[in-house]
């Protein structure tokens, strides 16, 4: 059986204006530092992102920080973090929070969290990864979302042999237990091999 020992959070670096976004973010952390599971973000000291970190190191858990060095300042690097990794650019910091990571959960963000979400869709979408994607739909937030990849589907462009894996839970204390029981049934090395692409066949 697979496991789960770091999951990557895609956030905001703002915190938005419900008091309930902060809050969900501290609870993920907690709950994570009190499973044993490493935090992988994007190194940010402000917003959910902070408070996500944050709420992992008080409670006793690992935090692998990625940043680019020209948001270093922007986002306010969190200091307190045991491992921060600087890139040089958006691409690299992507591609190390995938390979540092065994699941994805998105909580609230701007536009910023959409596109780092929308990529592991498409990535599973295509075969590249089987980690598991969990959309924290915290007040409904992802609400809209939900409704254009329905419309997507609808219309045709998310084909059935395409289907887009995700799981979408509207607390935060289902995330953990549903990304364990997504890889519950994987073998030991699913969640580091990468995979062979999907084959589109033509219109």
């Amino acid at each position: 059986m697979a496991t789960i020992r770091s999951i990557c959070v895609y956030c905001g670096s703002g915190a938005g204006h419900a008091p309930i976004h902060v809050a969900a973010a501290k609870e993920l952390g907690t709950a994570m530092a009190k499973a044993g599971l490493r935090l992988i973000y994007g190194g940010g000291g402000t917003g959910l992102m902070g408070a996500v970190a944050q709420a992992v190191i008080d409670g006793g858990g690992q935090v692998t920080g990625i940043i680019p060095d020209f948001l270093k300042r922007k986002e306010m690097a969190l200091s307190d973090v045991q491992e921060m990794i600087n890139v040089p650019d958006m691409h690299v910091r992507k591609m190390e929070m995938f390979h540092r990571a065994d699941a994805f959960v998105a909580l609230p963000g701007g536009i910023g969290t959409l596109e780092e979400l929308v990529e592991q869709l498409t990535w599973a979408q295509l075969g590249r990864h089987r980690k598991p994607v969990v959309i924290a739909n915290v007040g409904g937030f992802w609400d809209p979302l939900r409704v254009l990849l329905t419309h997507m589907r609808e219309e045709g462009f998310i084909r059935p042999e395409l289907s887009v894996k995700y799981a979408v839970v509207d607390h935060v204390a289902d995330i953990i237990p549903t990304l364990q029981k997504a890889v519950a049934d994987l073998p030991d090395d699913a969640l580091t091999q990468e995979q062979e692409p999907v084959l589109i066949g033509k219109m």
